[in-house]
């Protein structure tokens, strides 16, 4: 029968080669896949391009990827923030290279990417330094600009809960980019909370069918650091 279940992310992550791109699924601290990041370090795995919404929070996660020098070029959304230090040391120093792509862009062209669409029109960053070296076109008046899909060979995500066929569930915001990423890789990799039997999960309420995940493990206890930080009581 079919199970995508490995008993350990140094197994799910062991085929991954120098100068890959690997999509991060994640928002802040929220839905980080933080295990396969930390055996990814440990793989050796090197230049790679990193996809992630931004470059980096603190010493954990896609930090921690750029603090051990694994990382030739990120693509991202938003990469300077307060505690996105080793980003800034490398691209201060010409150690990294730079792609900035605007938040609904890099969601959608990942989406494109995963529904095997070639590429699309969209308003934002015409007219802007985003927009060189791109194609440009008027539609009913307004400026577009083509922006190409974009994929991964790998895509590392997080769920909440999964089963050994691949279908997942994300909780609340944890969802953020990783539904898209799951489609975008691939060879995509998820580590969840919880794995259940196969039928456990509600079709109707599942975020990622199987089909779109190679490999699937269960994680380690979690600290849920966000959710600590926000749960106010009554």
């Amino acid at each position: 029968m079919l199970d995508k279940i490995f008993d350990s992310p140094q197994a799910a992550l062991a085929d991954v080669r120098d100068g890959s791109t690997v999509l991060i699924g994640g928002f802040g601290g929220s839905g980080v896949p933080d295990e396969l990041i930390d055996v990814l370090i440990a793989q050796g795995a090197k230049d790679l391009t990193i996809v992630n919404n931004n470059a980096g929070n603190g010493e954990i996660g896609v930090a921690a990827l750029l603090k051990a020098g694994r990382v030739r070029k990120i693509i991202c959304s938003y990469p300077r923030q307060a505690d996105s230090h080793h980003f800034q040391a490398l691209y201060r120093a010409g150690k990294i290279e730079l792609e900035i792509v605007p938040q609904g862009t890099l969601s959608e062209r990942m989406r494109a990417a995963g529904a095997g669409i070639g590429g699309f029109f969209t308003p934002t960053g015409y007219g802007t330094d985003l927009a060189k070296g791109k194609e440009t076109r008027m539609i009913a008046g307004r400026g577009y600009v083509l922006e190409p899909p974009l994929g991964g060979d790998v895509a590392l995500v997080k769920a909440e809960k999964g089963d050994r066929w691949g279908n997942l569930i994300y909780r609340k915001t944890a969802r953020n980019f990783n539904s898209m990423m799951a489609a975008a890789g691939r060879i995509t990799i998820a580590e969840v909370e919880e794995l259940v039997e196969v039928g456990q999960l509600d079709p109707d309420h599942i975020h990622t069918p199987g089909i779109f995940v190679n490999r699937i493990l269960c994680g380690a206890p979690y600290d849920k650091k966000i959710e600590q930080r926000t749960i106010r009581k009554a």
